[in-house]
C-alpha cells in the first residue's frame, strides 16, 4: 500500500504530541491509535481528547484503514488510567459543562463508521474505562484492573458510564461498580460482560491482532452496516431494529462488493474487495 492512500489520518496524527497512528503494522488495512502519555498513565487531559478526536475524524475517511485498535502506550503500564484529575479540579460548572459538550472523545470512538477494537494493556479507570466501552470490542490483559471510581471523588461517571456500563453489564453490575468505586480485573470484567475476552499478558497482541485481521478482510461497506445494525439493537425496539437492519442489509445489494462476495465464494477464492 502507498504512502499515498493513508496520508490522511498519518498527516493528522503527524501534528499530534500525545496520540500515535500506525497503519498495516498489525494486520493490512488496521491502524493501531495509541494514547502516549506514560508519565501520567496515559491520563486524559484536554490535549488528548482534542488529538483523538481528530484521528478519529480522519480515520472515518482514510479508505486504508477498515479496523482502528485503540490502545495506550506499554509504557504507562496502563490503557488510560482514568480522567486528568487536576484539570477537574481547577473546573467549575461552567468550565465543565463546555468540556461535556457533545460530540466527545467517546462519541467520536464509538461513532467511528468502522469497527474499533480496545486493547487493553493494563489499567482501564474512569474516562479510560468509559473510553474502553465507547469501542466496539475489548480484549484485556487478564492482570488489568478495570472501573468506574468516580464516586470516590464525589463524582459520578461523566463520559458515558453510567450509559454504556448499564448495557453492557446490566443495571445491577452498573450499581455495583458506579457506587462502590470498586474495581475488578479482567477476569471478573469478562465474566460480567464488561471485557469480551481476558487474555494472558503475552497472549494480547496475538489474540488482538487476529481479531483485527479477520475483520479487515471483510467488505468495509459489510462492516460499516454491521456496525451500525448492531449499534442500533440498543438503541431501537426490536420492530425498529429488524426493519432497520432489513434497509441496512437490502441496501448492499446495490454493491459491487455483494456481487464480489457471492462470486468469490462459488469460485472457491479470496474476495477483493472495492468498497463500491
Amino acid at each position: 500500500m502507498s504512502n499515498d492512500d493513508s496520508s490522511s489520518v498519518l498527516d493528522v496524527a503527524a501534528g499530534c504530541d500525545l496520540v500515535r497512528v500506525e497503519i498495516d503494522a498489525r494486520a493490512e488495512y488496521v491502524a493501531t491509535v495509541t494514547i502516549d502519555r506514560p508519565e501520567a498513565r496515559n491520563a486524559l487531559n484536554g490535549q488528548i481528547r482534542d488529538e483523538l478526536k481528530r484521528v478519529f475524524a480522519a480515520v472515518a475517511d482514510d479508505e486504508s484503514v477498515r479496523v482502528v485498535v485503540l490502545t495506550g502506550a506499554d509504557e504507562a503500564k496502563a490503557f488510560v488510567a482514568g480522567a486528568d484529575v487536576k484539570e477537574l479540579r481547577e473546573r467549575g460548572v461552567v468550565e465543565q459543562r463546555e468540556a461535556s459538550e457533545r460530540p466527545r472523545v467517546y462519541e467520536a470512538v464509538a461513532d467511528c463508521p468502522k469497527p474499533v477494537i480496545a486493547r487493553v494493556n493494563g489499567h482501564a479507570l474512569g474516562g479510560g474505562c468509559e473510553l474502553a466501552q465507547a469501542c466496539d470490542v475489548r480484549i484485556a490483559r487478564a492482570d488489568a484492573k478495570l472501573g468506574q471510581p468516580e464516586i470516590n471523588l464525589g463524582l459520578i461517571p461523566g463520559g458515558g458510564g453510567t450509559q454504556r456500563l448499564t448495557r453492557l453489564v446490566g443495571p445491577g453490575q452498573a450499581m455495583r461498580l458506579v457506587l462502590s468505586g470498586e474495581l475488578v480485573d479482567a477476569t471478573e470484567a469478562a465474566d460480567i460482560g464488561l471485557v469480551e475476552e481476558a487474555v494472558a499478558p503475552d497472549e494480547l497482541d496475538a489474540r488482538v491482532d487476529d481479531l483485527a485481521r479477520k475483520m479487515a478482510s471483510k467488505s468495509p461497506l459489510a462492516l460499516q452496516r454491521a456496525k451500525e445494525a448492531v449499534q442500533a439493537a440498543s438503541r431501537l425496539d426490536l420492530d425498529a431494529g429488524l426493519d432497520y437492519e432489513k434497509e441496512l442489509f437490502v441496501g448492499l445489494f446495490a454493491t459491487e462488493d455483494k456481487n464480489e462476495g457471492i462470486d468469490a465464494f462459488f469460485e472457491d477464492r479470496a474476495p477483493e474487495w472495492q468498497g463500491r
